[in-house]
């Protein structure tokens, strides 16, 4: 008697407790679908911290110099966000061990010349 379909390998309701979490033992970096995910958050979390200080600078206009802070602080904030959405982390200058033989000869170095 046939299932009806192929073996499944996720188990149907969510991770099994009793597996752990494999481990990562690779140095390599992060994807660049995760590298550009965390930059993406980080532009948002910026930009939704914008929103209070103007809000907070209208609701302080009687208060000049608390609303002007609240304005200083938000005027930079899109163009440090877009500094830092746009910035991939730094690449490791990694220096291989790379084999390097000696380089040999193929032929001996006198050679008999004729001249016709």
């Amino acid at each position: 008697m046939e299932n009806g379909g192929g073996a499944v390998n996720a188990p149907a309701h969510g991770p099994d407790p009793r597996r752990p979490e494999p481990v990562l033992i690779t140095g390599a970096e992060p994807s660049l679908d995760d590298q550009l995910a965390a930059r993406k958050r980080k532009y948002v979390i910026m930009m939704v911290c914008r929103i209070p200080c103007l809000v907070l600078a209208g609701l302080t206009y009687h208060t000049w110099w608390l609303a002007m802070t609240f304005l200083v602080i938000s005027v930079p904030l899109p163009w440090i966000a877009v500094l830092i959405a746009n910035d991939r982390p730094p690449r490791k200058s990694e220096n291989p061990n790379r084999y390097a033989r000696d380089a040999k000869q193929i032929e001996p170095a006198n050679h008999q010349v004729i001249d016709g």
